[in-house]
């Protein structure tokens, strides 16, 4: 539990350093499958954990300027109706034909950001809301985490 935004900005940034090192991966170490990544590439990992980041900053954007965010709305509904491993799947199959260069630009772009974006949204909007806050460290913080393993395996993989 986060008191104040510039905290969770700093253990975000932090948690986010590792996953960097997939953008210097050359292409064919970044579309290279790994079977200890549950079968992903560093392609497949950097468009799934920029696509959350690009929903959470689709929310930052609305918070900034109100108290509620539809994107969130259709997100929540989304995931309720069709479950997380089907939206996950589409999103992937989604960056099909986006360029290696644009996935690798994206990587390094939109968490910074979604960062800025948070230093402009009121903290009583994300930080001292429970649910909001609960959604920003969802989709970096506990989401980085969970995917740690994925990650040491596919740079693991592409040194070998």
């Amino acid at each position: 539990m986060y008191v104040d935004g510039l905290s969770f900005l700093e253990d975000e940034r932090e948690a986010w350093l590792p996953f960097e090192a997939l953008a210097a991966l050359p292409d064919e170490a970044f579309v290279r499958p790994v079977e200890a990544a549950h079968g992903w590439s560093a392609r497949d990992l950097a468009v799934h954990l920029v696509d959350c980041q690009e929903l959470a900053l689709d929310v930052a954007r609305e918070l900034a300027v109100s108290d509620r965010s539809a994107a969130w709305e259709r997100f929540e509904l989304e995931w309720e109706e069709k479950g997380g491993d089907v939206v996950n799947a589409e999103r992937i199959a989604a960056a099909d034909g986006v360029p290696n260069d644009e996935i690798r630009a994206r990587l390094t772009s939109v968490p910074g950001e979604l960062r800025g974006y948070l230093t402009v949204v009121p903290e009583s909007r994300w930080v001292k809301n429970a649910t909001f806050q609960e959604f920003f460290i969802g989709e970096t913080l506990d989401h980085y985490l969970e995917h740690r393993d994925d990650l040491a395996a596919i740079l693991a993989a592409a040194q070998a």
